[in-house]
């Protein structure tokens, strides 16, 4: 059984899971499938195609899968993808992906998304992943999972933030950040390890200094990036936390923040 509140507006065609909450003046749109024990607060609208997993909790005023803010968009049956256990707080926007990319926006389980944030067309967030309030993706952006993005911090289109990285406040980036690295300002520079996030997250004392080690290789040993690559790679088999970095930095595009 759904709780409807009286007042909202579930448009025929729309899917429904058990135990599913929505709240006065809520709107689900046709083509919406929501999972089982989430809850859609008050004034929240949900357009399609969006698929919804289990016990999601938006709060008001949120736009989730409403058309991407692109003038090329012409109306393309694109598509929003939401994992299980995520919070999405006051009024935040999430749209459909573009046909000028894989026609998805993605995001995984147990993210927290706060008040304000912003999350564009095409862009893919993994897990457990915090956007902190008015934090803004534009279009095409990948965020890895665990990773953090302080309040009002920014990433331009196609960067990628790399696995437990961290963007401090009012950071902005139009380079790649690779996995571990923090960084600040505007525009962003590294700043270090997100030691504190590793430390929470499980990671051995060992770990953490092998990555030290390996961030003060491809940052402050003045070496090529190529050279520094190699020399972490030598570590990789014996180092096998240093993966994430080498993957992060090799499958650059747009080269990082360095």
């Amino acid at each position: 059984m759904s709780l409807i509140h009286a007042t909202a507006i579930i448009e025929d065609g729309a899917k429904l899971g058990n135990d599913v909450k929505v709240g006065p003046y809520a709107v689900v749109g046709s083509d919406v499938e929501i999972g089982d024990g989430t809850v859609v607060g008050p004034h929240v609208v949900i357009r399609g195609p969006t698929r919804i997993g289990a016990e999601n909790h938006f709060y008001q005023f949120a736009s989730i899968g409403d058309a991407p803010q692109d003038k090329k968009y012409a109306g393309e049956p694109t598509q929003l993808v939401i994992g299980d256990r995520n919070t999405v707080r006051e009024g935040c926007t999430i749209n459909r992906g573009t046909t000028q990319d894989r026609g998805i926006t993605r995001m995984g389980d147990d993210n927290w998304i706060m008040a304000y944030a912003h999350i564009a067309h095409d862009c893919d967030v993994g897990s457990n992943v915090i956007l902190a309030n008015n934090a803004t993706l534009a279009g095409h952006v990948s965020v890895g999972d665990w990773a953090i993005l302080g309040g009002f911090s920014g990433a331009h289109q196609f960067c990628n933030i790399g696995a437990h990285s961290f963007l401090g406040m009012y950071a902005g980036v139009g380079k790649d950040v690779p996995a571990y690295v923090m960084v600040m300002g505007t525009p962003g520079v590294p700043r270090g390890v997100n030691v504190e996030g590793l430390k929470r997250r499980g990671f051995t004392d060992v770990q953490i200094r092998n990555i030290r080690d390996a961030y003060k290789v491809v940052y402050r040993n003045k070496l090529r990036l190529d050279d520094a690559l190699a020399e972490l790679r030598s570590r990789e088999p014996e180092q096998p936390e240093l993966t994430p970095l080498i993957d992060s930095i090799t499958a650059s595009e747009r080269s990082i923040v360095r």
